[in-house]
Formats: C-alpha cells, structure tokens, sequence
C-alpha cells in the first residue's frame, strides 16, 4: 500500500506540483482512507520526502550504470548523460528537475534542502569521478560539466526545450576538447 500511495503522489507531485497537490486529492486518486495515507504517511512532509528519495534513487542509478559501463570511454559515458537527458526532456511529461522543483517550493523545508543537496552533490561526484579517468584538470572540468547539466535541467524547465541538453552536450564536447588539449598541470 505504502508503494501505491507513493507512486500517486510521485505523478502528481511531479506532473503539478508539490503545493498545488493536497492531501485529499492523493487519498481520491489512490482510492485509499485517508488513515491509510496517515499511517504510511503522517504528514505531507514525509511523503514528500519519500517522493524526492525515491525519485533520486531511480535517477542516480540510471546515471550509475552509465557511468560504470565498460563499454565506453569515460567521456563518452558523460555524453551518454546528456543524450539521455535530451531523450527524457523530448517528452511530454518532462517538467525539469524535480529537486529544483521541489526547491523552488519548499520555502526551505529543511529535509527538502537537504534530499535536494544530497542529490546534486552525488550527480557532481559521479562526474568528478568519469573525470578523473581523462581529465587533466578533473575538478575543474567536472564542475563546469555539472553546471551544463544543470543549466540544460534548468533551460528545459523554463523554456520547455529539450535541445538546451544538445546545447549543454555541445559546450561538454568543446571542453573535453580543451581540456585535452591543455598542458598538464
């Protein structure tokens, strides 16, 4: 029951927004009592964290597996990302990243801040570490990378254009190429 309750309020959270979405409306849309939400859930709060924890589960996982294919280079793994980034946002339902989302509507709710914080700072890990494999200067090169991702996130929400991840991949591609092309440290 606890999976169900979630998946409603997962699409709806996402699909319209944590605020525009009331308690009532996820107990309709489950067909549950809305004891049944209040047990699994006591407070909207905590199943608006277990959205934002699941949904960063499923995201970091995808993004796992491509960075630890073997079949790639490194870099070819980070363009991987935001070809698959394009491909989600060529969607109908892609609203943009739903932690800045759910930043953008938590007023600083402490544990959104932090699921949100957590999240970015492992999307930037995973880049630092395809970096490291290639890049002479990975720090610096992963960083400005996780700023094309979140640019592009942040472009593809506003504008409702997923060729803001081809944009992103393009500047990627010419700073792996500068990095590669600049002398070691």
């Amino acid at each position: 029951m606890r999976d169900h309750i979630l998946k409603v309020a997962e699409k709806l959270f996402y699909e319209e927004g944590i605020r525009a979405i009331g308690i009532d409306r996820i107990v309709a849309e489950a067909d549950i009592a809305k004891a049944t939400l209040y047990r699994h859930f006591p407070a909207k709060t905590d199943l608006v964290a277990a959205y934002l924890k699941a949904r960063n589960e499923r995201v970091l996982e995808a993004m796992g597996q491509i960075a630890a294919t073997d079949r790639a280079s490194p870099a070819e793994r980070i363009r991987t990302i935001f070809r698959n980034l394009h491909e989600k946002a060529d969607t109908p339902s892609f609203r943009g990243c739903a932690f800045m989302l759910a930043l953008a509507e938590s007023e600083g709710t402490p544990e959104v801040v932090a699921i949100a914080r957590e999240h970015k700072s492992v999307v930037r890990q995973i880049l630092l570490e395809l970096c490291r494999d290639f890049a002479r200067e990975p720090e610096r090169l992963s960083k400005r990378i996780a700023l094309c991702y979140e640019g592009a996130l942040a472009t593809i929400a506003v504008d409702r254009d997923p060729d803001a991840a081809q944009v992103a991949l393009d500047i990627v591609d010419a700073l792996v190429q500068a990095d590669s092309a600049a002398p070691r440290p």
